[in-house]
């Protein structure tokens, strides 16, 4: 179903991504309870390297684009593996 505004993919778009002023993070349930310091850690970390995210969506605003990434265990997985 197509959306005004929203870019159907689910993959990081360096083109897009460089125009993106606002961020979202949606937690998938496979992630399970994170302490709140935890998700802001993974959330930051996530979002300061989308291209490791498995599923990235970017919807139109009025300023730019604004990127949602579905975090899912895979994707703190590959985080922390970069991280070393």
């Amino acid at each position: 179903m197509f959306q005004f505004g929203v870019v159907q993919m689910d993959k990081f778009d360096p083109r897009i991504d460089s125009l993106v002023m606002e961020t979202r993070t949606v937690w998938d349930k496979s992630v399970g309870n994170l302490s709140d310091e935890d998700r802001r850690w993974v959330a930051q970390s996530i979002h300061n390297q989308p291209q490791l995210a498995s599923k990235v969506s970017y919807e139109r605003t009025h300023t730019g684009f604004a990127r949602t990434i579905h975090v899912t265990v895979e994707d703190i997985q590959r985080l922390y593996l970069a991280k070393t």
